[in-house]
């Protein structure tokens, strides 16, 4: 392997006012057990150990998702951020992204967040119709996505994505269409732009909601939006995400390019490559009270897991099929350390299904059907299961 890839950081501040229907992330109600300033002290006894793992290498990037960050206050989040500071050596410029939700934010929470050192903000807008808002089990309105969205750049922030859906319950063309245009009234630098899907273990999955569009129409919602959003200035560079030129999400880059990253928080995953190449998989306690009390003995909760050489190779198409520009036979050796002869087959066959598409320079990407299927796409580069006992293989579940 070429050297070590970019270092991120990424934060899991676990609780929301209420748990949307639709979420599948690691999100709890906060309730009697909910104790921020005592989270705040764990994730940065984490951090501190978690440095140990990466020695001197700098951070480009830090997130804090969620769950509801901004349930945090401005103060809270700035010992988390000096954490950060204390533990890493982070890069002059480094991307600092904060999710939000427009109904936790008070009054001046913006400016104090900004002062903390946040300096991308990512507001979870999902729709501004106040019908369908209330079907996802949002706590805010359109109006406080406005405040918001204007209160954040007179807090000085300069670079705010907006979180937006399509394929709602009882959406149609047009209805999708005017929440991308109140959208992009407000002009952020970024956009990511997805379909409501039905994840399993949330209670839209267990009792869908009725009048969902079908594929066809919600395959239109998206198509349109793609254009408009095209029109309007914004690329995309990636399956849901559009942004301005030089915009993008350096963060979320780092992942689809295969980049380590440290995670700490409740539930929380990380990826991390050693100087011999290899590299491993962590995972922090999922729930929010368990994490604090193993941080608190100095337990290192689950231990690592080791990615082994034939899943590196589809964990990095995984992510890196998603981006339009695809990826370079160059850049996949130095992220995995592997032969690109390894793929022959499965690059092959793709190409013969029309799926995957190269520029004759060693960079390839999904082609227009390739990313119209792109699950059949990543599918083809599944690594062969492991033969069990008593059996000539495994067979995939």
């Amino acid at each position: 392997m070429a050297g070590l890839p970019p270092l991120s950081v990424y934060l899991h501040l676990p609780w929301c006012v209420r748990k949307c229907p639709y979420c599948d992330f690691n999100s709890h109600t906060a309730g009697a057990e909910a104790d921020p300033a005592r989270y705040a002290r764990a994730l940065a006894a984490d951090l501190a150990r978690a440095a140990r793992e990466v020695a001197d290498r700098t951070v480009e990037t830090v997130f804090l998702g969620g769950g509801t960050p901004s349930f945090f206050t401005p103060a809270e989040i700035g010992r988390v951020l000096d954490a950060v500071r204390e533990s890493f050596r982070l890069a002059p410029g480094a991307e600092i992204t904060m999710e939000a939700n427009p109904g936790t934010l008070e009054s001046g929470r913006l400016a104090g967040f900004r002062e903390a050192g946040v300096n991308r903000l990512s507001l979870g807008a999902q729709s501004f119709d106040d019908a369908a808002l209330r079907r996802l089990g949002r706590i805010h309105d359109a109006g406080a996505i406005r405040r918001a969205f204007h209160e954040a750049r007179e807090a000085g922030f300069d670079n705010v994505n907006l979180d937006l859906m399509f394929g709602l319950p009882g959406q149609d063309l047009a209805g999708a269409a005017a929440d991308l245009d109140e959208a992009l009234r407000l002009g952020p630098e970024h956009l990511s732009r997805y379909q409501l899907t039905l994840e399993p273990n949330t209670r839209f999955h267990a009792v869908p909601p009725a009048g969902l569009p079908d594929e066809d129409l919600a395959f239109e919602m998206q198509e349109r939006g793609r254009e408009r959003l095209a029109r309007a200035g914004y690329a995309q560079y990636e399956v849901s995400a559009y942004a301005r030129p030089g915009r993008r999400c350096r963060h979320n880059l780092n992942y689809w390019l295969f980049g380590d990253y440290v995670g700490a928080g409740a539930g929380a995953h990380g990826k991390l490559t050693r100087a011999d190449g290899t590299v491993r998989r962590t995972l922090r306690t999922a729930h929010p009270r368990l994490y604090m009390e193993q941080v608190e003995a100095g337990s290192k909760g689950p231990a690592p897991r080791e990615v082994t050489r034939e899943e590196l190779g589809f964990e990095y198409l995984l992510n890196a099929l998603r981006l339009n520009e695809g990826f370079t036979e160059a850049g996949f050796r130095e992220r995995t350390g592997l032969s690109f002869r390894s793929l022959a087959p499965q690059i092959e066959e793709a190409r013969g299904r029309g799926l995957l598409a190269d520029d004759g320079a060693g960079g390839w990407r999904a082609s227009r059907l390739g990313r119209l299927y792109l699950n059949d796409l990543q599918a083809l580069f599944l690594p062969e299961p492991a033969p069990s006992r008593g059996a000539a293989a495994a067979v995939l579940s």
